[in-house]
């Protein structure tokens, strides 16, 4: 018995280090490129003939951003004969008429403007890109989430790319945010959103690795998408899954850095567990449906190990929720067995990967942010927020490697910007205690009394650990009943 434990959590620890050391991999390639100049996101010049331009807004039931949104895209400095824009709502309440509205007074304003509503929302997303683009106009397509404010010159730093490079299939912008100071829970969702878009998906791109569309403030080459067999809804992450299906074909993305589209982050975090349960589900989807195939394709060994990483991370989920449940039984195996004291310290090496990760992130806001040292301060309450996340991502990564099927759940957005909005009395708010937040809320005693035991033992080395857990869990466990009983 003691040796099945050993073996479970070591492995559960493994797992752990070698996605932590692949930060330290990140880093690596950071200082390779840190004096090397970026993919240019210049504005073309006045004599370069502009292409066709189908701009694509999915939506679903989004009341407070949708008139922001169509508002923002009409403003795009483009010429008007050279630009669609597909409002693709799936509303079912009364989105629909203010969007219709909208609409018309776009029209008459002489926006080129489509509203297409479905009635069945099938395929959710994925089959409402799917239909608009059967109908879409453009040799490009940029896509916007509703919750995201492209700026006037987004198309122009961005198209010309495509005329350079004829196997260029998709350019990404990095995500702003909107309402990063609104409370502690949108500072650290910036601090790891901006850590995925400055070192993840930037040294993807430099060093060629296969990258993926974050779903939103892109624009693609409608052509990639039709030879890559166009939006499938198989998984909860269909951009994710064009981008590897494109990329298998053949394709190539361009990550711009310096092209930022402002964006919302959920400011309540039932909210944000549901779009973490969808991107950590969608991704391991993904991984099922494409890594089989990625290791037969011809490619460099290299750009296969990455990207199979890049599609796997989202196991470390299940093993940081292993790592923890047996926190005590190993630290009181530990007590019963000093032979194996060796065993243990070898297991600090964990440690490593922790800072690699540390450092990771703040390398990312001294890039990004002017305040970066005190954003820095806040990257270990960050690396609590993922590990209180484990139990309900957990779960996600659990029901993809079954094949449960789940339905697209949207994240509720609000028109929370800085020094302004509510969102406790929406209709959108999630106002249910899922039973993960019991297992959140029971973990958070369970560490309490781990802390007791390690003070006890005087294993003080285990202590880092036990707090970051019992913070994340209880921060994740008890915001969670706060924010669904609030309003």
């Amino acid at each position: 018995m003691p040796f099945v434990l050993l073996s479970i959590y070591s492995l559960a620890l493994l797992v752990l280090f070698v996605f932590g050391i692949y930060s330290l991999v990140m880093l690596i390639y950071h200082r390779r490129h840190r004096r090397g100049g970026e993919a240019a996101a210049a504005q073309g010049g006045s004599g370069d003939a502009l292409p066709l331009v189908t701009v694509q807004l999915p939506l679903y039931n989004e009341l407070h951003v949708a008139e922001r949104l169509i508002d923002a895209v009409c403003r795009i400095d483009y010429p008007r004969d050279r630009l669609q824009v597909q409002v693709l709502d799936d509303s079912t309440d009364e989105t629909r008429a203010l969007v219709a509205r909208v609409v018309d007074r776009k029209r008459r304003e002489g926006v080129w403007i489509d509203h297409l509503h479905r009635r069945d929302r099938a395929g959710y997303k994925a089959g409402a890109l799917r239909a608009g683009l059967a109908c879409a106009a453009g040799e490009l397509v940029a896509i916007f989430d509703a919750d995201f404010l492209p700026l006037p010159d987004f198309l122009h730093r961005t198209v010309h790319h495509f005329g350079r490079d004829a196997r260029l299939g998709m350019v990404q912008g990095r995500w702003e945010h909107l309402n990063i100071d609104y409370s502690l829970l949108t500072r650290l969702q910036a601090i790891s959103l901006d850590a995925h878009f400055m070192m993840e998906q930037r040294l993807r791109n430099r060093e060629q690795l296969f990258m993926n569309f974050n779903g939103t403030a892109g624009v693609w080459r409608a052509e990639c998408i039709r030879d890559a067999g166009d939006w499938q809804e198989d998984t909860l992450t269909e951009d994710l899954d064009l981008s590897y299906r494109a990329q298998l074909r053949g394709w190539r993305f361009l990550f711009l850095p310096d092209l930022a589209v402002p964006a919302e982050l959920p400011v309540e975090i039932n909210g944000l567990k549901s779009q973490q349960f969808r991107w950590t589900k969608g991704a391991i989807e993904t991984a099922r449906k494409h890594v089989v195939a990625l290791w037969r394709a011809k490619l460099p060994f290299r750009v296969k190990l990455h990207a199979t990483i890049h599609l796997t991370s989202n196991l470390s989920f299940p093993c940081m929720l292993l790592a923890a449940v047996l926190n005590i039984p190993v630290l009181l195996l530990k007590q019963q067995h000093p032979e194996l004291s060796l065993w243990f310290d070898l297991m600090n090496l964990c440690v490593v990967a922790s800072v690699a990760t540390l450092a990771f992130h703040v390398i990312t806001q001294r890039q990004l942010r002017s305040d970066w040292l005190y954003r820095s301060l806040l990257v270990p309450f960050s690396m609590m927020g993922i590990m209180g996340l484990a139990v309900n991502n957990t779960r996600a990564v659990l029901e993809a490697l079954v094949g449960r099927r789940s339905p697209f759940v949207r994240t509720p957005k609000y028109n929370i910007v800085a020094g302004g909005g509510a969102w406790q009395a929406s209709r959108y708010r999630i106002a249910r205690v899922r039973p993960a937040v019991i297992v959140e809320l029971l973990l958070l005693l369970y560490f309490i009394v781990a802390i007791g035991l390690a003070v006890h033992y005087a294993e003080l080395s285990l202590i880092p650990f036990q707090l970051m857990c019992l913070a994340g869990f209880g921060l994740t466990g008890l915001l969670s009943v706060r924010h669904a009983w609030e309003g």
